[in-house]
């Protein structure tokens, strides 16, 4: 890491590594053990040679001792928002012994969500034939980049980790679309197992998992659907997208065999499935072995069991690219940026 300073350097070397780095000007002041001791910001700098101070004085005094920092392995993602929400945006974190060993910067991603990913691109998108007859749904481009790449770009935004993508038809393009891709591997099916049964084929899944589907196109908030789902307790949490039917008749209302009422026109307020789930480890048992099982599968499983589901409306962009229309949406949607 490029801004780091000893605690014994003068500011005037100091403010010349500023000159070099881009990470909002901010060094981070480590003792000869690599333990953080400070942070020293240009503001800090200005306010001490204002107080009298000489930048040929060491770093240790001007430097701020109170940073906020987060421990190595236990980032709290409520921290994290909380930092950002009040213009917080370099994070250290932390070994258990206080040493520096690496750094958040909330610029460039809006959080840091301690969940694994697992991506549904089994399906053969046959209402978009011929476009996935030789290539896979996942990989048409919108705007220049594959459906799938947007998902994947957006979820490291977000600090995920790790990306699992199951794969069935046309495999190998999948496969060799992702060779080099960090954070990011391929699981295949043997066969098809509906929209969530390969999650059977993906091993060592972390206690918290969001499992979507691969072609859709949203600007769904992660962090705010993870903490809603962790507040909540529940074992599942539904991504949601309002849907609204209209009637263009005058509907009645009846009551013990006569009519009561006339609405003229209603419309009636839905949440439809929107493909994206967050789900406890646990829930995974209900997923049974060498047959097709689908989301909405498990989603009655588990509610017939006694678990909690909830659901998360998603406020933005939400495009199931699974018809001519709906691609032709989202490209339009991306080319207009």
């Amino acid at each position: 890491m490029d801004n780091i300073i000893g605690r014994n350097a003068s500011v005037r070397e100091a403010l010349a590594l500023m000159e070099d780095i881009d990470l909002l000007k901010t060094l981070f002041v480590v003792d000869e053990e690599g333990h953080l001791v400070g942070t020293l910001t240009d503001g800090d700098i200005r306010r001490g040679t204002l107080s009298g101070k000489s930048i040929d004085d060491t770093v240790s005094a001007f430097m701020h001792r109170n940073f906020r920092s987060v421990v190595e392995g236990d980032v709290d993602v409520e921290f994290l928002k909380a930092c950002r929400e009040k213009g917080i945006f370099i994070i250290p974190v932390l070994d258990i012994t206080g040493r520096l060993k690496e750094i958040i910067n909330l610029k460039e991603k809006k959080s840091i969500l301690p969940i694994d990913a697992v991506l549904m691109a089994g399906g053969q998108g046959k209402r978009l034939r011929p476009l996935t007859e030789n290539t896979p749904k996942p990989l048409l481009k919108v705007g220049g980049k594959a459906i799938i790449d947007h998902t994947i770009d957006r979820l490291h935004s977000y600090g995920v980790g790790r990306i699992c993508v199951t794969v069935n038809y046309l495999a190998s393009q999948m496969i060799e679309h992702f060779k080099d891709a960090p954070g990011v591997e391929c699981v295949q099916e043997q066969e098809f197992m509906g929209t969530i049964g390969s999650l059977r084929f993906v091993k060592d899944l972390g206690e918290e998992i969001l499992v979507m589907n691969s072609d859709i196109l949203t600007q769904i908030d992660y962090e705010a659907f993870y903490l809603q789902f962790r507040h909540s307790g529940a074992d599942m949490c539904i991504a949601t997208t309002p849907y609204d039917v209209s009637i263009p008749y005058g509907i009645m209302e009846f009551r013990n065999g006569q009519v009561k009422c006339i609405k003229e026109k209603p419309v009636f307020n839905y949440y439809a499935n929107a493909g994206i789930y967050l789900i406890k480890k646990s829930v995974l048992d209900l997923i049974p072995e060498g047959r097709v099982f689908d989301a909405t599968d498990l989603v009655n499983a588990l509610a017939a069991n006694g678990g909690k589901v909830v659901h998360f409306p998603i406020n933005g962009i939400w495009i199931d690219i699974g018809s001519f229309e709906e691609y032709q949406k989202a490209c339009e949607l991306v080319a207009r940026g």
